[in-house]
């Protein structure tokens, strides 16, 4: 589970506050345990629940890649990360394993986990569309709790049915239409239908320098920003080859209690 991408979901994306005794405000403390349960509930069968956290030098690997990586984040908000500490108090409190990840991103911890996990079945939960990258695989999947219950389990099939293109050809479409999210800005005038089109028949960014395919405006613009592009489509791709203990247990996660009863056992109220 990417457990900062869960963090930022219940300290923005919770219906309600949640506030102490006191009047302290834990939304993101109370909802990061009430969406964990609640995805854990909702499956058909027992999992082992991995958590990984991003650390406060999770972006730099990538850094030294491209040192304006995230650099549109910095103004954000970090006051959710406050709840860190005693979330991961609760998790060992609860017997879920946790870690955070050195100097690359939780997702590449992540990653890393699913590609050498060879004989179990992996349900990544993430709304982190970056996954997709992996789902080429038939034993990952990704779970999104943030959509309806009928759309949560993500397959390759449907990245294929939805953008047109493989899995394995993600990066090379987000290089191309850009994630605002990660400051990629893609190509100017390149969008989805253009980038499915560019990409049709399995091509990568390489195989377009050879393909015809760079016609018109559009692209003379790729033609010109080729290596800004190949670089964006590094950034994206996802490590799996990060060096991080192995710490499954192989056992599933029993059924968690209520959020109120994790934090009262926390002494947070």
């Amino acid at each position: 589970m990417d457990g900062s991408n869960l963090l930022w979901r219940a300290a923005y994306g919770f219906p309600a506050r949640v506030t102490t005794r006191d009047g302290r405000d834990v939304t993101g403390l109370f909802g990061f345990f009430a969406l964990l349960r609640k995805a854990l509930h909702e499956l058909s069968k027992p999992v082992e629940c991995i958590v990984v956290f991003d650390s406060e030098a999770g972006w730099t690997g990538r850094r030294q890649e491209d040192p304006t990586y995230k650099q549109h984040r910095e103004s954000t908000d970090f006051s959710p990360i406050t709840a860190l500490a005693d979330i991961q108090r609760g998790l060992t409190e609860l017997g879920i394993v946790w870690q955070e990840s050195g100097g690359w991103e939780a997702d590449d911890v992540i990653a890393t986990y699913a590609v050498r996990a060879r004989t179990r079945n992996v349900l990544i939960m993430s709304t982190d569309k970056d996954f997709y990258q992996l789902l080429d695989r038939p034993r990952i999947a990704q779970l999104n709790t943030a959509r309806s219950a009928e759309r949560r389990i993500i397959t390759g099939l449907e990245v294929r049915q939805r953008f047109g293109i493989a899995p394995e050809q993600w990066c090379d479409y987000r290089a191309l239409v850009g994630d605002p999210s990660d400051g990629i800005p893609g190509v100017h005038g390149i969008g989805p239908i253009r980038a499915r089109r560019l990409l049709a028949g399995g091509l990568n960014l390489d195989g377009l320098l050879s393909s015809g395919r760079l016609t018109g405006t559009h692209g003379r613009r790729l033609m010109d920003n080729f290596d800004a592009v190949r670089d964006w489509r590094q950034l994206i791709r996802l490590r799996t080859g990060i060096l991080t203990a192995a710490t499954t247990t192989g056992r599933p996660t029993l059924r968690l209690p209520l959020a109120a009863v994790t934090l009262e056992k926390l002494g947070v109220w």
